[in-house]
């Protein structure tokens, strides 16, 4: 029994590890063009289930004219959603600043079924955010 209880635990996390790995990797999306308005945003998700986010802005005329943003935490996966968590005490300090709490992304990707010679780029798209600018997003993985 217990040898059978072993075998089904194994076989559970193998099956979850091999799911976050469908996720994890770099994603990243660029507004813009050089010398004039540019923004770029990178998404870093790990196979251990952290992330780290990073956007640049170089907006001409804007207050201030260059940004750079910084965010990390958690994530976790379910289905094709994404949750992002940041925790105040271990997320948080001058580099990071931006809070993911409660932000979701969609997961998208050619279904395996579709034997069609249509494209599909796998991305995230962000659903709701706490940060208004991540709202409806496509942030492409690379």
């Amino acid at each position: 029994m217990k040898l059978l209880i072993s075998a089904l635990l194994l076989l559970f996390n193998v099956a979850v590890f091999a799911q976050s790995n469908q996720f994890s990797g770099n994603y990243t999306r660029t507004l813009g063009e050089e010398g004039k308005h540019l923004i770029e945003y990178k998404l870093t998700l790990n196979p251990d289930g952290t992330f780290v986010f990073y956007s640049y802005s170089n907006v001409k005329g804007g207050v201030p004219q260059e940004a750079n943003k910084y965010g990390k935490g958690k994530w976790i996966a379910k289905d094709n959603l994404i949750s992002f968590l940041t925790n105040k005490q271990e997320d948080f300090d001058d580099k990071y600043t931006l809070d993911f709490n409660n932000s979701t992304a969609r997961f998208i990707t050619k279904n395996p079924r579709d034997k069609s010679d249509k494209v599909v780029k796998t991305k995230l798209q962000f659903l709701e955010s706490k940060i208004f600018w991540m709202e409806r997003i496509d942030l492409f993985k690379i």
